[in-house]
């Protein structure tokens, strides 16, 4: 079947795909979350008001993704040829993407 022509169920678009965008956000903002993450190691109690700046960065660029339509094309695009080949294959794209110990 052609990805073009998938009708995808209601929680395929409303968390499936979503949940993958925002995979995919961090990855793209790793940065970010990178300096958010360090402010917070280095701030202790006080990382509500001493990482503001850098969680309104944060935010910011995960925002832009979500809010960005190409980019959820492109990830429900990457969900369907998932689901098409887990329907040919039976193998959830997790377990095939993991590498298989080159000796026992």
């Amino acid at each position: 079947m052609e990805p073009q022509f998938i009708k995808l169920r209601h929680v395929e678009k409303d968390v499936l795909i979503p949940k993958m965008m925002r995979e995919k956000a961090k990855e793209r903002c790793a940065e970010k979350v990178e300096a958010f993450n360090h402010c917070c190691k280095d701030s202790g109690f006080f990382m509500v008001f001493k990482c503001r700046e850098e969680n309104a960065a944060l935010k910011e660029c995960l925002t832009l993704h979500y809010k960005d339509p190409v980019f959820f094309e492109e990830c429900k695009q990457e969900y369907i040829r998932e689901k098409l080949e887990f329907e040919r294959t039976g193998i959830p794209t997790k377990s095939r993407k993991q590498k298989l110990p080159t000796s026992m």
